[in-house]
């Protein structure tokens, strides 16, 4: 740390001691006539833009006007290691109708525009996540410069929680960084890092946080502001960003890629589009209006509000322990049992997340090699795109190492497995494992359909024993099922949920039954849909109507990508424990028969590898995945379709909120709130509807008991509605 951030720390513990100290902004002058604007919320880890802040903010600005002496001011954060990681968005909660919420947006702009039109240099220091709100608050001084931590990041998030950027976000951003670059980051929720940054021309300058604030300094005394050297412009990217014609086919191609992609569900990205528009094609005062207004009107939508109670959902399960006031065990080393894919995922985010070294244990060296080889194929790509450093690739990589025996499993405080689904072998790997590690290491087991109860039948240390279940590919979904047994002991659940957040998952405890809670809600879902393909629906159609719905990918697709046999294995497991309601139709079993495993074996429901060009040959379109149509034959199938698009989602739909009413009513989550956040971070559960409970809230158990009741006198026993879910019906009662 070098002097002059020394000196701003010293002053600023002084400040805090007189008239600043209920102020989240102190002004601290120094005798080169610059000025440090602190931003430091008092009481708080982060800083976060509040509403109150106005008139702190207006009596530092009028404080800088009516001082003289003071030649520049570099804006800084007084966290160790973040900038302004946003506004606080309860701001929003508190607004009760539209206009209230223009106000707070018309607020915002105002205070950053007084900031701008400050006469003297003002350059924003930026080490940290500098994100939405802190973002729009740097983009009106007039300059920045960022430190090239991998800490920092900037970036305008505010279209995942069904927002835009209220305070000048897409006013300012388009004019720092062109249209497409703009839309880019707001339509995606893109985060920039520092280079990134820089070769965006978003900031002016990267350098060490050791000298960040001093080249701060240097920029306001100079007064002189380099704006970053973009990549060359193309002829084709000059026409785009320099007339309105071309800007026209940008706004154009981005609004039918957002359509694409939404399939209308979220409004937030065409309002982003339709703001730099006008603020782009009409005037700046249009722009900043329209901003406000749009900003209002999502802010009041109900996606906005499913949105954002899933983030405060999220908030509060990271400051949650697995069993309330039982403190986790630290873990400084992890083994992994299986070199496969689940097994090197599980290694990746244990290394690369949690910064803990992991020990792979496979029966052979191959398969420590693709073990390893997952974690390096990641790391290359971070590498490639400049996210990291390829001095920080090789020391993630060295954190990670394998062994065909269990040399150095001994001090491993958990073992994570990721075998096969075979009961007898995992049981086996249990006493294996007992035998060559200490009397307090954890084993978890990645079982997806297996008992933890039977798993751990062998175990000399039952207590020590736990459910684990991650979800493929490992380091790209956040979801993590935590699956005590019985006898699990209090203390390994609250270790094993703090080793999941460490991997940067947000884990759910979920009761040890078969499924658990996420299998278990997909089944009959999936079930539903075989059911309706052999009813005649045709299997693009089926997946095509669950996309619009709001599902990533439609269910014959997803058993294509799972394998067919997959889900053939854990029908049964479910059908024995839990009724007939989850038996899969039979004739599914002709598919295994035909070698039919999905994608994996280049035969499923969809064409893949060298079947794809036969297809093309025979006339199929080359857009988007291709049906295998020999299946209809297979299957005696004749795929004429009598249903809308809508009764199809609706059928599929409504078996996974019944069944998720089952598992709230039995335990096997802890409340709708875990099961909703399971649905999203674990099926992909449509966000903007808030979860599968928020949804039977939204349609009323009334009005589900009622359906599912005329679909069980139409189709059968499948369909009976959920005890809880009729009581709840009579009574008129919610899940929230």
């Amino acid at each position: 740390m070098n002097d002059t951030i020394k000196e701003t720390t010293n002053e600023l513990s002084t400040s805090k001691e007189n008239h600043y100290k209920s102020s989240a902004f102190s002004l601290i002058r120094h005798e080169n006539g610059i000025a440090h604007l602190v931003m430091d919320v008092v009481n708080d880890t982060m800083n976060t833009l509040k509403a109150e802040f106005t008139e702190q903010v207006t009596d530092v600005l009028t404080e800088i006007k009516g001082d003289s002496s003071i030649t520049g001011i570099v804006l800084c954060s007084g966290k160790q290691d973040s900038f302004v990681a946003g506004a606080d968005i309860k701001m929003i909660d508190d607004c009760k109708t539209s206009e209230e919420v223009v106000a707070l947006s018309r607020q915002g702009q105002n205070i950053f525009l007084q900031l701008e039109q400050l006469t003297i240099p003002v350059v924003a220091a930026i080490h940290g996540a500098c994100l939405g709100g802190g973002l729009e608050l740097a983009m009106a001084c007039h300059a920045r410069v960022c430190s090239d931590s991998s800490k920092t990041v900037l970036g305008l998030p505010e279209v995942q929680l069904g927002l835009l950027p209220g305070s000048g976000g897409t006013q300012r951003l388009p004019k720092l960084v062109g249209v497409q670059k703009a839309l880019d980051m707001m339509l995606t929720g893109k985060q920039l890092r520092a280079n990134q940054a820089l070769k965006a021309g978003l900031v002016n300058d990267v350098v060490p946080n050791s000298i960040l604030i001093a080249t701060a300094e240097n920029m306001a005394l100079a007064g002189k502001f380099t704006q970053a050297v973009k990549f060359k412009s193309t002829l084709m990217n000059k026409f785009l960003e320099g007339t309105s014609v071309g800007r026209g086919v940008v706004y154009k191609q981005a609004k039918k890629s957002v359509l694409s992609k939404t399939k209308g569900n979220y409004p937030a990205p065409i309002k982003i589009i339709d703001c730099v528009k006008i603020g782009m094609e009409q005037s700046s005062a249009k722009g900043y209006q329209i901003e406000a207004e749009h900003f209002a009107e999502l802010a009041m939508s109900d996606v906005s509000a499913q949105l954002r109670n899933l983030f405060f959902a999220t908030t509060a399960m990271k400051k949650e322990q697995g069993i309330a006031d039982v403190m986790p065990k630290k873990i400084t080393k992890a083994g992994v049992l299986g070199g496969g894919l689940m097994g090197g995922g599980v290694a990746f985010v244990t290394a690369t997340k949690a910064n803990i070294p992991a020990r792979i244990n496979d029966i052979g060296h191959q398969g420590i090699s693709h073990a390893i080889k997952y974690s390096y194929d990641v790391l290359a790509k971070k590498v490639k795109r400049r996210f990291i450093r390829s001095s920080e690739m090789q020391k993630q990589l060295s954190m990670i190492t394998g062994t065909i025996d269990y040399s150095g499993f001994k001090d491993a405080d958990i073992v994570v497995e990721a075998v096969f689904e075979n009961l007898e072998l995992k049981q086996n790997m249990v006493v294996e494992v007992e035998q060559q590690t200490n009397a307090s290491t954890i084993f978890a087991s990645n079982t997806s359909s297996l008992p933890i109860g039977k798993i751990a039948a062998k175990a000399a240390r039952p207590e020590n024993v736990i459910g684990l279940h991650y979800f493929s590919p490992v380091d790209k979904m956040p979801l993590v099922e935590i699956i005590p047994h019985n006898a699990t002991s209090d203390q390994t659940i609250s270790t094993t949920v703090a080793f999941a957040k460490k991997q940067g998952k947000t884990p759910i405890v979920v009761k040890d039954k078969a499924g658990f809670y996420v299998n278990r809600i997909l089944a009959p879902y999936m079930n539903e849909a075989a059911i309706l393909l052999l009813a005649g629906e045709p299997i693009d159609k089926l997946d095509k109507a669950l996309v619009d719905f709001g599902f990533p990918i439609g269910p014959m697709q997803l058993l294509d990508e799972v394998g067919i046999d997959v889900g053939a294995k854990i029908s049964p497991i479910l059908q024995a424990e839990l009724g007939e309601r989850f038996a899969a139709p039979a004739a599914f079993d002709k598919l295994l028969n035909d070698g039919r495993l999905g994608k994996k074996a280049n035969k499923g429901f969809y064409l893949y590898g060298d079947n794809v060009k036969k297809g093309l040959k025979q006339g199929f379109k080359p857009k988007g995945k291709q049906v295998d149509t020999s299946i209809y034959a297979l299957l005696g199938v004749n795929p004429v379709g009598k249903l809308s698009a809508n009764q199809i989602a609706k059928r599929c739909t409504y078996m996974m909120l019944n069944e998720a009413a089952h598992c709230v009513d039995e335990g096997i989550v802890r409340n709708a709130r875990d099961g909703d956040i399971g649905a999203i971070f674990g099926i992909g559960f449509p966000p903007f509807l808030g979860g599968p409970f928020r949804y039977i809230d939204k349609i009323g158990a009334a009005s589900l008991v009622e359906q599912l009741t005329q679909w069980v006198k139409q189709y059968g026993e499948r369909y009976t509605p959920c005890d809880a879910l009729v009581t709840m019906a009579k009574n008129g009662a919610r899940y929230y």
